[in-house]
């Protein structure tokens, strides 16, 4: 396999044959690389952590190292990497802790660009963004195909759904809904259905009308909450994604941004 000899692999680790680890990277022990993973240089990974196959890590990134959680007391906790990842410069990604389960996730063919930050326990799905600088405080958990804008912050425990998109600099302090274009500061707002992420995807007016009404009517109808959604579903089609729509506002514990 190339390892660069200025890499410093430990003799715990197992590095597949054709994974590529470059210059001055540093891989612990219980570490677990896949097939054509290629660290480009200077990569710190610490285990236990599995990583798959044809993940790509650019430089200065930091991988399954201890959680910054005062809770913390050297458990042994992992991190999962899925497969054909790119985990651009100077991300940091924790492992997990006892209090969420011991592990930190990630699926497969996400982008998580530049200074992202995914603390311990946080759970990301696959397909989705995480843009440059983007913060995930732990225990978060993150849908397919969900997309955080630049220099977001969520709050731990909070809840982004799937198709949901959060604009840049977006300060989230409760779940953000399913197949929504979210834009939060300290003044929380919902702007309708994520049209342009859905219609990418192939999604058509039948699914989306329905959940554009649906918004409108949690957001600016005058309604509470519970009278939205009796008018959701008395007055709206029942699509699938408007049934995961009302099981996630059903299932949130912290509330939902509005």
């Amino acid at each position: 396999m190339p390892i660069h000899p200025t890499a410093i692999v430990d003799p715990a680790a197992s590095i597949a044959d054709t994974a590529d680890i470059g210059p001055f990277c540093v891989i612990g022990a219980d570490v677990h690389v896949g097939m054509r993973t290629r660290m480009m240089g200077h990569v710190f990974v610490e285990g236990p952590i599995d990583i798959g196959d044809d993940n790509l890590f650019y430089p200065y990134s930091t991988v399954g190292v201890a959680p910054q959680d005062l809770k913390y007391k050297g458990e042994r906790s992992e991190t999962k990497i899925g497969h054909r990842n790119l985990i651009r410069e100077f991300v940091t990604i924790h492992r997990g802790t006892e209090g969420g389960g011991m592990l930190t996730s990630i699926g497969s063919d996400n982008l998580l660009s530049a200074y992202t930050h995914v603390a311990h326990d946080v759970r990301i799905g696959n397909h989705t963004v995480l843009s440059h600088g983007a913060t995930l405080g732990g225990h978060v958990l993150v849908d397919d195909y969900a997309v955080v804008g630049a220099y977001c912050g969520i709050h731990q425990f909070c809840r982004v759904g799937r198709f949901a998109m959060i604009g840049g600099y977006s300060v989230v302090t409760q779940d953000v809904l399913p197949f929504a274009t979210t834009v939060s500061s300290r003044e929380n707002k919902i702007f309708g259905a994520n049209r342009v992420g859905l219609e990418r995807r192939g999604y058509h007016d039948d699914v989306i009308e329905p959940l554009q009404t649906a918004f409108r009517l949690l957001t600016r109808a005058g309604l509470n909450t519970t009278q939205a959604i009796e008018r959701i579903k008395t007055e709206l089609p029942r699509t699938a994604e408007l049934t995961e729509l009302l099981d996630f506002i059903a299932q949130s514990e912290r509330g939902f941004i509005k």
